[in-house]
């Protein structure tokens, strides 16, 4: 399965934005996909996460209340709707998917860029 993302871009603080992960393959219900984001010199962290089959989110602390994952299961999409941006949350996204929260067999997307001016 390929992970495509899109919907990145420049923002100006508190402006939203929705990225879109699209999957090439099926996706099969025990799929879990997720969003991780990587800003320049830190480490690649968990933002958000919905199970294919039951439709269960998770959140980071850090977005909680700001951002809102779903999926439209007939276009194979995953979506994350980001609020109330700000500077903290600029950084390269990366659409995620495998089969258990520990993501060591995860297949990724190439990563998109969010870059939030102030």
């Amino acid at each position: 399965v390929q992970l495509i993302e899109s919907g990145g871009g420049l923002v100006q603080v508190g402006d939203s934005l929705r990225l879109s992960c699209a999957a090439s393959g099926r996706l099969y219900s025990s799929a879990i996909v997720g969003w991780f984001r990587q800003a320049p010199g830190k480490e690649r962290e968990f933002v958000a996460a919905i199970r294919w089959g039951r439709g269960s989110t998770y959140y980071a602390d850090s977005v909680k209340g700001r951002f809102t994952i779903s999926k439209d299961n007939a276009k194979n999409t995953v979506y994350l709707q980001m609020n109330t941006l700000s500077p903290a949350d600029a950084a390269v996204y990366y659409c995620a998917k495998d089969s258990s929260f520990d993501w060591t067999r995860a297949s990724w997307g190439k990563g998109i860029q969010v870059t939030v001016s102030s």
